[in-house]
């Protein structure tokens, strides 16, 4: 995602979020880096995760376990839950990229992924496309993991003021609509740990450090854990 002038934008936008900052990075980098005894045994069949999006997926200018699929694996297994977060980030990617792509995605993992994180459109903010192109792209890839049975979270976005109440207004609310229409689970906006706390950017100012990451898991983990089926679902 490259949106260099969005981000002061969101970050306005997220300090009027009723939902307060977690303080947990810190308790995130516990759960990874804990020691073995502190540790839940891994139990249970694996449940495969398919972390679909754009750079804040697929982890940019960041090593390669530092990136949120991988940071969300290690703290799930250290939960104990037998998990495996495939990371199908594309930097750049808008949601029109993303639909095009997704079918090919689905049939090439060679299983059914048991859950998808969907995290796309902050590029759509960034090109100013129409919240309804955005919307339809969404509804495209939703229609297309309910198809095949795979539940959904959505991890939403924010336009920034700048862009007018009404695009406002459209894009924020397309997240929430979808998620009812397609029994998705709704993360209301993914970028929220950033947004508010600016220390968590790289110097781009756009991207998390390994500490955003850290905070967006923090943020996060329980929704996934908790969108996850039931074994044998």
């Amino acid at each position: 995602m490259r949106f260099s002038s969005i981000i002061p934008a969101l970050a306005l936008a997220a300090c009027g979020a009723e939902a307060p900052v977690s303080q947990a990075p810190n308790d995130v980098r516990a759960e990874v880096d804990a020691p073995i005894e502190d540790v839940l045994p891994v139990m249970g069949p694996e449940r495969v995760i398919l972390g679909f999006g754009d750079s804040l997926m697929a982890g940019y200018e960041l090593e390669e376990n530092q990136g949120y699929p991988e940071k969300l694996e290690a703290v799930m297994r250290a939960r104990g839950i037998n998990a495996r977060v495939i990371d199908a980030g594309v930097s750049g990617d808008t949601t029109q990229a993303g639909a095009q792509r997704l079918a090919y995605v689905l049939d090439n993992l060679g299983e059914v992924p048991d859950l998808a994180i969907l995290e796309l459109g902050g590029n759509d903010l960034l090109r100013q496309l129409s919240p309804e192109q955005t919307r339809a792209n969404l509804e495209a890839m939703l229609q297309t993991f309910a198809e095949r049975d795979i539940p959904v979270v959505l991890m939403g976005m924010r336009a920034p003021p700048n862009l007018g109440p009404e695009y406002q207004a459209a894009f924020d609310g397309l997240y929430p609509a979808l998620a009812e229409q397609y029994g998705a689970t709704l993360v209301p906006f993914f970028m929220e740990p950033l947004a508010a706390n600016p220390d968590l950017l790289l110097p781009d100012r756009i991207h998390p450090t390994a500490e955003g990451v850290d905070a967006m898991v923090a943020a996060t983990v329980d929704t996934v854990i908790g969108a996850l089926p039931e074994e044998g679902e």
